[in-house]
């Protein structure tokens, strides 16, 4: 029998749908179910927690301060359970036949701070009894949603375009930050350009990640991965800021202009603080030896 202090998976994944589109018929929608039933199990929530979730009238549904409170618990909830499920999935793969008794999937922004990643893993193999590590390249600021829905056992991060809240972490590196544009811009021939020269470039305007499936407003290109990026810098139409350690993966058709006065970059090794794996702990004790 449900108590108040309990939550099902499914009432959380129903309530997180209804509170993320703001909307019952497209929640149901994107649930793949009837609209009614999805209404009544969001009031029999409710009616069970003792708080209201959810303002609503004809026009408009909103959040309520106890809704804004579930929303951001629901989601750590839901990342959490759908990491358990894809790392008990890994381990079960690595006990079954031929399988490596230890694997690390480790998450890297595409392109950045190249030269760490290849001295870290050629320490690290030489290490005995080092696990197989999987590198997945990933986008802008990818990397901790990867860590918290499972998808990543440990990462590089880069702050301040990464946030660290949630993980455990190591310092490794500090760098300055470039500006990638096109090889025959006029920009190109600076020996250093500032932030604000870079990103109010008439006909090249800077590039757009996304956050969270979200691209801030803006005229550049929105970015998909690092080969479009590349190609669009490549061809005139976009330029990008990066760590200087980026330069290892710049084509022909680039180049690379320090910006001085932009913050600097520093690449941390993270991974979840309630990790208990000896395989991660050992790989985080060579890229912490100096």
């Amino acid at each position: 029998m449900d108590t108040p202090d309990t939550l099902e998976t499914r009432e959380l994944r129903y309530f997180v749908a209804v509170a993320e589109e703001l909307h019952f018929g497209r929640a149901a929608e994107r649930l793949g179910m009837a609209q009614p039933p999805l209404s009544r199990a969001i009031q029999q929530l409710e009616r069970r927690l003792g708080v209201s979730l959810l303002e609503r009238d004809r026009r408009r549904v909103s959040l309520t301060g106890a809704g804004e409170v579930l929303l951001h618990e629901g989601r750590a909830a839901l990342d959490a359970t759908t990491a358990a499920a894809r790392r008990t999935r890994r381990a079960g793969a690595a006990d079954g036949p031929g399988g490596s008794r230890d694997r690390l999937v480790m998450a890297v922004k595409a392109a950045a701070s190249h030269e760490l990643l290849r001295k870290l893993l050629d320490a690290y193999a030489a290490e005995p009894g080092a696990a197989e590590i999987e590198v997945l390249p990933s986008g802008m600021c990818e990397q901790g949603e990867m860590l918290r829905d499972g998808r990543a056992d440990v990462a590089l991060m880069h702050t301040p375009f990464n946030s660290l809240a949630g993980f455990d972490s190591e310092e490794l590196m500090t760098e300055g930050q470039i500006a990638v544009l096109p090889a025959g811009h006029p920009l190109a021939a600076h020996r250093t350009l500032s932030l604000a020269e870079v990103t109010d470039v008439p006909g090249l305007p800077l590039a757009r990640w996304s956050r969270n499936g979200v691209y801030e407003p803006g005229p550049g290109p929105e970015i998909h991965d690092q080969t479009q990026l590349a190609q669009l810098i490549a061809l005139g139409r976009t330029v990008a800021v990066f760590p200087d350690s980026a330069r290892a993966s710049l084509w022909a058709g680039h180049a690379a202009v320090p910006l001085h006065d932009a913050p600097p970059i520093v690449t941390h090794i993270a991974w979840p603080a309630h990790s208990r794996s000896l395989a991660l702990a050992g790989l985080v004790r060579t890229a912490t030896r100096r």
